[in-house]
């Protein structure tokens, strides 16, 4: 069996489904790991959402930002912007059963078999992967539940550092923000989310967060998107696939399991 992970999707199903042919996917016989942003920037949201629920069990994917975003705007807890294009979610026939199957994923996912974690932007780099896991599981069954006061809650940069004394809407942002938006760090580990460039456009108090990590090699090896800027990146224990596919770039998927690691990569006419 082989396990693919595949980047930001955000709406290119066409480029996935070229991709998937290149691979020679077989749903009964491989599986799939989506980084999170199945939807948003891109044409076919909504085709995005059907084909990868319709996986089942042959497809995992964290939540991103913009599926947090999206889940936000349904429950009214917030306007679309401008640059939404996940209208035909909104307005499909099976648009409930989208939106439900699509708050029920994950935080975070990890398979020790296979090797890796799975999360969309990131691990703060004081976490081990047993106390992410413990702290995705807190804020999971409130997302699901798909109430308008959590995600009126989840929007905010601040607390921008981790404390074991967090609680309530603070803790929930915090835990949301690490890993759904999660860029650069302080060295003491608080959080930044005003720059999105790549490393070395950056200010020189801040680093990317993956460079603050435990130096330990028991230390899980990470999967992530979200980082257009830093691109295809497979150092420091992570794996960065976010190329840019919905910003007319490419969409990545990087073989993890069954032989040599194989990257390939398809490019996407979506522009942003």
């Amino acid at each position: 069996m082989a396990v693919y992970a595949i980047g930001d999707v955000q709406g290119c199903y066409d480029a996935l489904q070229r991709l998937l042919e290149i691979l020679r996917f077989d749903p009964a016989e491989d599986r799939l790991w989506f980084t999170g942003d199945l939807v948003n920037r891109g044409p076919a949201s909504a085709a995005v959402l059907r084909f990868v629920e319709g996986l089942g069990e042959a497809a995992v994917s964290v939540l991103g930002n913009h599926d947090l975003h999206l889940l936000a705007v349904a429950s009214g807890a917030r306007r679309p912007s401008r640059w939404d294009t996940f209208h035909d979610v909104l307005e499909a026939e099976d648009s409930e059963r989208l939106l439900t199957w699509l708050a029920a994923r994950p935080l975070v996912h990890y398979d020790p078999q296979v090797g890796y974690a799975l999360v969309h932007a990131g691990l703060p780099p004081a976490w081990s992967i047993a106390e992410a896991l413990q702290h995705a599981r807190e804020i999971e069954p409130e997302i699901r539940a798909r109430q308008p006061g959590l995600f009126e809650a989840m929007y905010g940069d601040e607390p921008s550092r981790w404390s074991d004394e967090l609680t309530g809407i603070d803790r929930l942002r915090f835990v949301v923000n690490a890993f759904t938006r999660m860029r650069y760090c302080a060295p003491d580990g608080r959080l930044d989310f005003a720059h999105k460039g790549p490393p070395g456009s950056q200010p020189t108090d801040l680093v990317p967060w993956f460079k603050l990590r435990r130096q330990d090699p028991r230390a899980v090896p990470v999967v992530v998107g979200h980082w257009s800027t830093l691109g295809y990146y497979d150092r420091d224990g992570v794996l960065a696939l976010d190329t840019g596919c919905c910003w007319g770039g490419e969409l990545t998927a990087v073989r993890l399991t069954d032989g040599p690691q194989l990257r390939v990569s398809v490019r996407c006419e979506a522009s942003g």
